[in-house]
């Protein structure tokens, strides 16, 4: 995606962990976009990303109090917008189990009133973020997440003769986010004992970085109607801990509710409407109407086996031991040392 002068993009969640690493490459990459829209709920960390980016350097950027649960506010920050990363979500696995109404009111009807109100102002794209545990989910956070998926995908019915395309982009764990496993292996590995989940586990792997280069490159290219997913690699969750803390105990406690041993980004029942587009795969809605769009456009895709799964357990890049100590010191933490 190219942002210039003209440009206006407002983020929802844009306080969280990768809505920080996207403001910061868009007005590294594009400084003479004309506006950026924090939009979140937070106004600590509002006020804290306030001192990372002060208005006499960065005059694009606008702060927004607002809850995507507030439908007449998200219509008022979205005035004179044209792109829109929806970046908001309530994703703790064990927290939505416990309070499940909550995740339903902000990532279910949170979505639906962020499609409301682009169709109601000028906006032009849309790219929502999903998850891996959005695919065949088990857990409630999975479960609103699938439920935003398909409301995003769905909201080209309805959009009429506007130039609106709504997207998602689904990827696995995000290297170094808040709650993930790393930075809560980081810290527990000055006491001296790591618990493992199950010595079975997986996960998928990306940073930030790679999130953020996604995401620009879904605005710059979806059609709409794509869910997209990244080739990237899976770590073992022993892998992890023996690269951080090789010297610590691990012992095994046992999986949290909700949770999966290993996770799912593409199912085989995804199989039959999913293409390869190189670096990333779509999952296309199943009327037909996108795959026509994507011949018409002559973009080259190959449609996946039937039955083909994307499966962090069966994916065939693994991170070594090594692999991951590097990514941790790169993406994590410069400073970083096994304990």
């Amino acid at each position: 995606m190219h942002f210039n002068s003209a440009s206006r993009l407002l983020i929802t969640g844009g306080t969280g962990s990768f809505g920080k690493a996207f403001i910061a490459s868009v007005l590294q990459r594009f400084p003479d976009i004309s506006r950026i829209v924090v939009y979140s709920r937070d106004e600590l960390k509002q006020w804290e990303l306030q001192q990372q980016f002060p208005e006499s350097q960065y005059p694009q950027l606008r702060f927004f109090l607002g809850d995507v649960r507030d439908q007449d506010r998200l219509r008022r920050a979205l005035e004179q917008v044209d792109t829109v990363v929806h970046a908001a979500a309530l994703k703790q696995v064990p927290a939505a189990e416990y309070n499940p109404i909550e995740f339903v009111k902000t990532n279910v009807l949170g979505a639906e009133n962020i499609i409301q109100a682009c169709l109601d102002t000028d906006v032009q794209r849309v790219v929502a973020l999903s998850t891996d545990k959005a695919a065949a989910p088990i857990n409630l956070y999975g479960a609103t997440k699938l439920c935003s998926d398909k409301l995003f995908v769905a909201a080209n019915n309805i959009k009429g003769s506007r130039d609106l395309r709504f997207s998602v982009v689904r990827y696995g764990n995000v290297m170094g986010s808040r709650g993930s496993v790393i930075p809560f292996f980081l810290d527990k590995a000055n006491t001296g004992i790591l618990p493992i989940t199950d010595p079975e586990m997986t996960r998928f792997n990306i940073s930030l970085r790679e999130g953020v280069d996604m995401v620009l490159w879904a605005l710059q290219n979806a059609l709409g109607g794509e869910l997209f997913v990244p080739k990237i690699p899976s770590y073992r969750i022993t892998d992890i801990a023996e690269a951080i803390g090789p010297s610590c105990e691990k012992p095994i406690t046992g999986i949290r509710p909700g949770e999966k041993i290993h996770e799912e980004m593409i199912t085989a029942s995804d199989s039959f409407t999913t293409i390869d587009l190189g670096a990333y795969y779509a999952i296309l809605p199943s009327d037909g109407r996108v795959q026509q769009r994507y011949q018409d456009a002559g973009i080259s895709s190959i449609a996946v086996p039937p039955g083909f799964a994307y499966n962090s357990g069966s994916n065939p890049d693994f991170l070594s031991v090594e692999q991951l100590r590097a990514l941790i010191s790169e993406h994590v933490d410069p400073a970083f040392q096994p304990v």
